[in-house]
């Protein structure tokens, strides 16, 4: 905690991206440094995402489309026929909505992923814009904390040792 407390402004807004890729709440966490320990860190975290304005939405999901990663879902354990129909629901989700499909997996077996994320986007692909729209932004909140959390904790654990 006390690395990212003091890190330099540019430094921390930084490491709080690779969190959310939404630069308001990168730059308003910063603002409000010191904070005094990782439920502090994560309460103002999540208050930032439920005050992200739907601009501030659109950029963080953009940046989620950026990440170096394969499909969510698509590194789980599953039959070829399961990855396809993953991969044809992740293009549909997409075309309806227009951004990529997010969900938290925090605690999720792997050989459970495939089926979640696919159970999931399916479901998902009901809602309105509208509704589908406070789903993603929470889902983006769940993934923010657990990626703050474990950022913290690499770091936290690298300046112990």
């Amino acid at each position: 905690m006390h690395r990212f407390n003091e890190a330099d402004a540019g430094a921390a807004e930084e490491a709080l991206l690779a969190c959310c890729g939404s630069h308001r709440w990168a730059l308003r966490l910063t603002a409000h440094r010191p904070y005094p320990d990782i439920e502090s860190l994560l309460a103002a975290a999540s208050e930032a995402s439920y005050d992200l304005r739907p601009a501030d939405l659109a950029e963080a999901l953009a940046d989620e489309s950026w990440m170096p990663q394969p499909l969510l879902g698509m590194r789980a354990p599953g039959s070829q026929a399961a990855h396809t129909a993953l991969r044809a629901a992740h293009a549909a989700y997409e075309a309806r909505f227009g951004h990529v499909f997010v969900v938290c997996l925090e605690g999720v077996a792997p050989e459970e992923m495939l089926d979640t994320v696919l159970d999931s986007i399916r479901t998902r692909l009901t809602n309105d814009p509208d509704e589908e729209r406070l789903i993603a932004a929470d889902e983006l909140r769940r993934i923010a904390l657990t990626r703050l959390e474990h950022l913290v904790a690499t770091h936290s654990g690298a300046a112990a040792r």
